[in-house]
């Protein structure tokens, strides 16, 4: 190669260098989240096809769990096929990271972008298949206890050992419903959408006795960050305060439904027992970092065949 041509190539290495000194941190942030969200993209299609083709095992189990509570109380039929619905894309988590994604392509250019950026990587996490299948192990107990014992849970202990508590698995994930407060201020859990079914089925549920008697859940004790949106997770945290905030008027003691893990949990991915990723200014200017940590679960407390209070 001619000394020309060296240099022509030495001149182009430093302008492209100065080219990319010249961006400002704002518009290196912009392009790291542009190249994020393709990741996530990505990474949620192929979930979807995962799920397609039958790749998550808790999906599949989920699917059997469905076709055999079925059989044997074919009056909860339709219940079933809600709660079931998770081992598709249709199903409420999988529709809610999709959700989450489109709202992030839609805000995206908004500050603060370090938010935006744990967004996303949180978001990915949940998308990884494996988390993915851990998170469907709410639905697959909630079908288990409605089984009267006929099916065993997975990634928890039993039924029977577990006890007495408030609540269902799916109780307190935004993905199928939320809490709504009446006149006087009292907390009852809403199913909304086509989960409204199953109000029809299993018992109401009140805020502050749920915060304090839950048991085990995948979601509230190990997959709440990664499976509520920001904003999700600003409203419980609202909801929290406020509750915490009208039992001491009342001098009544109030436990946060997030102040410790459960026990209870076995056999999940190694990635559900690691914290989500974090970022160290995320964590000073995050409605996230005005909520406490982890959740329970919730015993099936059922009629119309499903066993009660176990």
């Amino acid at each position: 190669m001619s000394n020309s041509k060296v240099w022509k190539l030495i001149g182009l290495f430093c302008l492209f260098t100065v080219l990319v000194g010249c961006q400002s941190k704002e518009e290196q942030l912009q392009q790291t989240i542009q190249e994020s969200i393709k990741k996530a993209d990505t990474e949620l299609s192929q979930l979807g096809s995962a799920l397609d083709n039958g790749s998550i095992r808790n999906a599949v189990l989920l699917k059997e769990y469905g076709s055999l509570l079925k059989k044997q109380q074919p009056e909860l039929a339709n219940v079933v096929d809600v709660i079931t619905l998770d081992a598709s894309r249709q199903g409420a988590l999988y529709s809610g990271l999709s959700q989450r994604l489109k709202e992030i392509k839609s805000t995206y250019l908004i500050p603060p972008y370090e938010d935006t950026l744990h967004s996303i990587d949180l978001l990915r996490e949940a998308a990884k298949p494996t988390l993915f299948s851990d998170a469907l192990t709410d639905p697959v107990n909630m079908l288990a206890d409605m089984s009267n014992g006929s099916l065993a849970r997975v990634g928890a202990i039993s039924q029977q050992a577990e006890g007495e508590g408030v609540g269902n698995q799916m109780v307190g994930n935004p993905n199928y419903g939320n809490w709504q407060t009446n006149s006087s201020g009292i907390s009852f859990w809403q199913w909304y959408g086509m989960y409204r079914i199953l109000g029809d089925v299993f018992d109401r549920v009140e805020y502050g006795s749920w915060s304090k008697r839950r048991k085990y859940s995948y979601y509230n004790d190990y997959g709440r960050y990664r499976y509520s949106s920001p904003k999700q997770i600003k409203t419980q945290s609202a909801l929290e305060t406020r509750t915490r905030q009208t039992y001491q008027r009342q001098g009544k003691q109030f436990t946060s439904p997030y102040a410790s893990k459960k026990t209870g949990a076995s056999g999940l991915s190694r990635s559900s027992y690691t914290p989500p990723k974090s970022r160290s200014s995320y964590s000073r200017s995050s409605s996230y970092s005005n909520s406490s940590g982890s959740v329970r679960d919730s015993g099936s407390r059922t009629s119309r065949g499903v066993s009660r209070g176990k």
